[in-house]
C-alpha cells in the first residue's frame, strides 16, 4: 500500500483528473501521468469507432507547450527543428522532429506559428522535461524569450467525422473555415484543425477552466469520452508514429521513413549532416508495415525473422484492427528485407507466424483538405 501511495504521489494528474474518475474511467500512468486508458467496460471498441464514425472527446492536457518568441525566433526555430518554418504563413502548423547530431530523435513535434516572432510548439508528455533542457541547451546566441508553459494549458482534441459540428454548436467555437493543420486564436484558446486518429478533428488549447467547462459541455452533449487505448489504436491504424517506438533516440527519422519532415535544403538544423549522410548511403533498418497471415496478435519487442528463421529486426507496435479486421504491426527491421511483399515470420511466444511487408498505413485517412 505505502508503495502504491507513492506512485500515486509522484504522477502527475491534468485539469480533468477528477472528470475521468466520475465517468469510471480505468486509470494508466502514461508519461508521468495519471491518465484514462478507457472507460467502458466493453473495452476500446465502442471509443475507436465513435471516432471513426461519429466523434470522440480526449483529454490531451498532458502534453507540453512551449513558446518561442523574439526577433530570433523564426531562425531558432528553424535551427532545433527538421521541417522548416521560413516561408510559413500564420495560422500554418508544421509537423517534424527534433534530432541530436547524431540524427537520433530528441523528440517529435508540432510548431504552430501564431505570428511574425511567435511559435507555440507542442512536444510529448513523456518527454516534457528532457526537451525543456536541450531547447534551454541550444537557445544560446539567440535573441528568444523561451517559456515552458505546460502547466499553463489544458488541452482536448476532439475527433471524427461530427467534430466540426460539435465545435459549432456545443461549444460555440468557429471553426469552419479551418483546413488541415491550421490554427486560429479566439480570446487566448487555441483552436487548431489537427489530431492522432486519422480522422478530421480538433485541437484545444486553453485555460484550465475553460478546458474544464468545454469537457461538461461535451460530455452533457452525448460525445463518447475516449482514453490512450483507442488513442493508440487510431494512430497506429493510419502509420502514425509514437515516440518511444517508431521513433526515438536510436531510431531517427530516415530509418523511421519520415524523410518528408526533413528539410535538406534548409541551411542547417541540429543533425542535419548525420540525416542527409543516412538519406544518402540509405538506413541500415527500416520501419515497415507487416501483415500477417493468422489472425495472431503481434506486440512490442516480439521478434521478426526472415524465412530462414534469423532475427532481422523487431514489432514496434502491433494490433489486430478494429476497423480492418486484420493482423499487423509496425516493425523496425534490417532495410534488405524492407520491400513490400517481402515474406518474413513474427515469432509470437514459442510459435512462428508467417507474413508479408506492406505499406505501414493500415486505414486510410480522412482529414479536411
Amino acid at each position: 500500500m505505502a508503495i502504491k501511495q507513492e506512485l500515486e504521489k509522484r504522477e502527475k494528474r491534468t485539469c480533468l483528473h477528477d472528470k475521468h474518475l466520475s465517468l469510471g474511467a480505468m486509470m494508466v500512468s502514461f508519461g508521468g501521468f495519471d491518465m484514462p486508458l478507457l472507460y467502458q467496460n466493453a473495452g476500446i471498441a465502442p471509443e475507436h469507432y465513435a471516432v471513426r464514425e461519429k466523434v470522440g472527446l480526449f483529454d490531451v492536457s498532458h502534453m507540453g507547450e512551449v513558446i518561442v518568441r523574439g526577433k530570433d525566433a523564426e531562425r531558432y526555430v528553424n535551427h532545433i527543428f527538421t521541417n522548416d518554418v521560413t516561408a510559413m504563413p500564420v495560422g500554418k502548423i508544421l509537423y517534424g522532429m527534433m534530432c541530436y547530431e547524431n540524427g537520433g530523435t530528441v523528440d517529435d513535434l508540432l510548431v504552430y506559428k501564431l505570428g511574425e516572432n511567435d511559435f507555440f510548439l507542442v512536444i510529448n508528455a513523456a518527454n516534457i522535461d528532457k526537451d525543456w533542457a536541450w531547447m534551454q541547451q541550444h537557445a544560446e546566441g539567440f535573441d528568444i524569450a523561451l517559456r515552458n508553459a505546460s502547466d499553463d494549458y489544458g488541452q482536448l482534441a476532439v475527433q471524427g467525422p461530427e467534430s466540426e459540428h460539435i465545435m459549432e454548436t456545443v461549444l460555440g467555437l468557429p471553426c469552419k473555415e479551418l483546413v488541415f493543420y491550421t490554427v486560429k486564436v479566439i480570446d487566448d484558446v487555441i483552436i487548431s484543425r489537427t489530431g492522432y486518429t486519422g480522422e478530421d478533428g480538433f485541437e484545444i488549447y486553453a485555460a484550465p477552466d475553460f478546458i474544464r467547462d468545454c469537457w461538461d459541455k461535451m460530455i452533457a452533449a452525448g460525445v463518447q469520452p475516449c482514453g490512450l487505448g483507442c488513442r493508440d489504436t487510431l494512430r497506429f491504424e493510419v502509420g502514425l508514429p509514437l515516440y518511444g517506438d517508431e521513433l526515438s533516440e536510436d531510431i531517427t527519422p530516415v530509418m523511421a521513413g519520415l524523410t518528408m519532415f526533413v528539410k535538406l535544403d534548409k541551411p542547417e538544423f541540429i543533425g542535419k549532416e548525420a540525416l542527409a549522410k543516412q538519406k544518402a548511403e540509405g538506413p541500415a533498418k527500416k520501419l515497415v508495415g507487416i501483415e500477417l497471415f493468422d489472425k495472431a496478435i503481434p506486440r512490442h519487442g516480439y521478434p521478426v525473422l526472415n524465412m530462414e528463421g534469423e532475427p532481422i529486426g523487431e514489432v514496434t507496435t502491433g494490433y489486430h484492427t478494429l476497423s480492418t479486421d486484420k493482423s499487423v504491426c509496425m516493425a523496425l527491421i534490417d532495410a534488405a528485407y524492407s520491400k513490400l511483399d517481402t515474406e518474413v515470420q513474427i515469432q509470437i511466444r514459442k510459435k512462428v507466424f508467417p507474413g508479408k511487408v506492406i505499406k505501414k498505413q493500415f486505414y486510410n485517412k480522412n482529414y479536411k483538405k
